[in-house]
């Protein structure tokens, strides 16, 4: 499947640039896994028949925290999260921009310098290229983000009017209360307030969104000299500058999606009063937002990064025989602002738009349960208490690498990392155990299958911690497959030996292997949550793949791990309120409508990595070829005596990427909405689940230095096999995780029309 390519030609491109990197620490453990297709293992039917007044659910016990205590700790921990980014903040600037050598004996490993001194050169003229360099990356990350949010801006309010057209009729935009169904002698709040307060949900997901990927750009622009300096000085110097620079976008993601998502609900709650049900409902719109935004981001940004990073390395690397971000590269200012407002804004809103989902998901499904029906606020904010916890432990698990530990040399800087992991899982686990103690009742229902399953405050316990450390142990395999300290890796390296057509054979390969235990991880956690506590536990099993993003995002790689594993148990319960809403009783693939719907959602992975590699390889095309008129026409470039025309080549990448990035976006945000009217929500369902299926699969070491220096055969082999793997690594891999997640969300959303009035041509024959 092409999906499975994407993923495993991402792990495959990791290998061949960790097996030539020159003293970088680049992403170890990008797998891009979207591992949704065990969807179809469930018969989702027990959602269906929510409409129909269940029997009376009781909570059998109360909380040990009171509703009081909830609406203390849930703020508090994310103002402390915010609070404690701001502090990483402070610290990083007081990095200044000037290079006073330290005393012999200092601490954080000044004797290893990252970085050799060239003969003649003197501090002052390394502050002022640092800054200009700085600058330039900077504002051309800025220009590009501001450009790309104006077209993402019109979008925005074009796609609110929609939902409140769409949700607004399916009442005929009636102001009348309707009966509840939860409880049938009971009125709750009009259709069209629902499409209100979703519309207004989403609008807010949107731009926290859009703040999280541009806080993050901009911390990552202001701090990249910084680093660069501390580590003329030593690797702990650089280290920590770069591990603070890293969680201030961890802790300011975390803590301002679980402040706004916890704000707009106690304000939607003052509307909806006990009427729990159209309040969460209405609330999914916020996950709709966030990813809706990340899509653009992430592709619009793939495009960006990816055209300027595949212009330089062929030309510059493999033509002119010059190293990698070297000056005299005309690409390499736009390849370094692609790193920014791909890897970092773009990632930023993917991460938030996940998060919003797994929260909004549980939330859902909690509020058609017992915590529902009797209104306990408590037990109904689990999931947002979870994040809560999540966000002191992060900060107690930073501490560990930036103050309790020293890094000295190189070779510490990826245990120590691997450490953050390891400390934040097993606190987090603690953390769960604690929880789940104070903020549910010892035993409580959940709806499953019409009937009413009796679950054990332990055994939700335990779906949530099956997701954290399934989430671990996928990490841990994609860095086996993606560091070079490893046989993968060291396996490829020697493929390169024969070119560049067995390095990508052998690529692809062992690829495919890396794809088989994070499957099983992932199977293993949908069936004990789901076995535990039916979709609620899946749906918490989610949220605890991302309840230590904030460490994820502090080292960078992991994030993007946790929220691929995760996508799978967030779609599985995004489908299944989906299923829910649409009032469907059977997902039967043996009906025609259904079955067309599994072809045509299988093909819709294969389409968009098409339109987001093609958009990559038009806009590279035009990179190279402006790459090489400047060396051939601008005399003195290749000496390093004359300037290269950076502007032109970040003209080329800002271009390609706002005008390629539309039709991919149109084509996830369309299909839900074309399916849905014309063809209905059975259809409908099959296309969600035929998507899912389709996309699930999808330093120098001195083993490395043997197979040939820079410019030797073997070089240029990895060099392009990295180029092969670049776009399905930043481009088309992380975003086709948005699309499953998105086109879920998205139908769930707008499920009640697609119920009401969908299925126009079906209703012709």
């Amino acid at each position: 499947m092409l999906s499975l390519f994407i993923q495993i030609s991402s792990i495959y491109h990791f290998e061949v640039e960790a097996a030539f990197a020159t003293h970088k620490i680049r992403e170890r453990f990008s797998t891009k896994i979207s591992l949704q297709f065990l969807l179809l293992s469930f018969d989702l039917r027990f959602l269906a028949n929510r409409r129909r007044p269940p029997p009376t659910q009781k909570v059998m016990g109360t909380t040990i925290l009171s509703d009081l205590g909830t609406e203390i700790v849930i703020p508090i921990c994310a103002l402390v999260g915010i609070v404690f980014s701001l502090f990483q903040w402070y610290l990083v600037s007081q990095v200044k921009l000037s290079l006073e050598k330290p005393a012999a004996g200092d601490k954080n490993g000044f004797t290893e310098a990252l970085i050799e001194e060239e003969e003649g050169i003197n501090d002052h003229t390394v502050v002022q290229k640092c800054a200009e360099i700085q600058t330039a990356i900077s504002e051309g990350a800025t220009s590009f983000l501001f450009t790309e949010y104006q077209y993402v801006g019109i979008f925005m309010v074009i796609f609110a009017g929609l939902i409140f057209v769409f949700l607004g009729s399916v009442e005929g935009f009636s102001t009348s209360s309707q009966v509840c169904t939860y409880d049938a002698t009971k009125m709750c709040k009009p259709a069209l307030m629902t499409a209100v307060f979703s519309t207004v949900s989403f609008v807010l997901g949107a731009i926290t969104s859009v703040i999280s990927g541009f806080l993050g750009m901009k911390i990552a622009t202001y701090a990249n000299a910084r680093t660069t300096l501390e580590a003329r000085k030593g690797v702990g110097k650089a280290f920590i500058v770069a591990f603070r620079s890293g969680a201030v976008m961890g802790f300011l993601l975390a803590a301002n999606g679980l402040l706004v998502l916890y704000i707009t609900i106690n304000l939607f709650k003052i509307y909806y009063g006990d009427d729990w049900e159209g309040l969460f409902e209405s609330i999914t719109g916020y996950g709709l937002g966030g990813s809706s935004m990340a899509l653009f981001g992430r592709v619009g940004g793939g495009i960006y990064t990816k055209a300027a990073d595949v212009g330089a390395d062929l030309v510059g690397k493999v033509e002119r025989n010059i190293p990698e971000d070297d000056p005299r590269n005309p690409a390499v200012i736009a390849d370094n602002v692609g790193d920014n407002v791909g890897d970092i804004a773009g990632m930023g809103s993917d991460l938030f738009g996940s998060y919003a989902e797994s929260s909004c998901a549980a939330l859902v499904v909690a509020s058609i349960s017992s915590f529902g029906s009797t209104h306990d606020f408590t037990a109904m904010m689990y999931p947002l208490i979870v994040s809560s916890v999540g966000i002191i432990v992060c900060l107690i698990t930073t501490l560990f690498a930036t103050d309790f530990f020293e890094v000295k040399t190189v070779k510490q800087i990826e245990p120590a990392l691997k450490n953050q992991l390891i400390i934040s899982t097993v606190l987090m686990t603690i953390g769960i155990a604690l929880v789940s103690w104070v903020a549910l009742p010892s035993s409580f229902t959940i709806f499953n299958f019409g009937t009413q399953k009796v679950v054990k405050n332990w055994q939700l316990f335990l779906c949530v911690c099956v997701g954290l450390w399934a989430g671990l142990i996928i990490g841990f395999i994609t860095e086996y497959y993606t560091s070079n300290a490893y046989s993968p890796v060291q396996d490829v390296a020697d493929s390169c030996r024969t070119g560049a057509a067995t390095n990508v054979i052998f690529g692809l390969a062992l690829g495919y292997k890396s794809v088989i235990i994070p499957i099983f991880a992932i199977a293993v956690s949908i069936f004990v949550s789901f076995t535990f506590a039916a979709m609620y536990g899946v749906a918490v099993a989610a949220l605890g793949m991302l309840s230590t993003i904030a460490t994820g995002l502090a080292i960078d790689a992991y994030g993007p791990i946790s929220d691929n594993a995760g996508a799978a148990l967030v779609s599985l319960a995004l489908f299944g309120a989906f299923v829910s809403r649409a009032e469907i009783t059977t997902v039967d693939v043996l009906t025609p409508k259904v079955f067309i719907g599994l072809l045509v959602g299988a093909m819709l992975p294969y389409w968009f990595s098409a339109m987001t590699m093609k958009s990559v390889g038009k806009a590279a095309l035009k990179m190279v070829e402006e790459v090489r008129r400047q060396f051939n026409e601008i005399p003195g470039l290749m000496e390093g005596t004359a300037k290269p025309d950076y502007a032109t080549c970040v003209k080329i990448s800002t271009d390609a990427s706002i005008k390629e990035m539309i039709p991919p976006g149109a084509l996830v945000m369309l299909t839900p909405l074309i399916v849905g009217i014309f063809f209905g929500v059975e259809t409908l369902s099959g296309v969600l689940a035929g998507s899912l299926v389709s996309g699930v699969q999808a330093g120098v070491s001195e083993h490395a230095k043997t197979l040939g220096p820079k410019g030797s055969d073997a070089h240029k082999a990895a060099v392009i096999g990295d180029t092969v793997g670049d776009p399905l690594k930043d481009t088309s891999g992380p975003s086709l995780n948005i699309l499953i997640k998105l086109m879920a969300v998205e139908s769930l959303v707008f499920a009640p029309f697609f119920a009401a009035h969908g299925g126009l041509l079906f209703k012709l024959f």
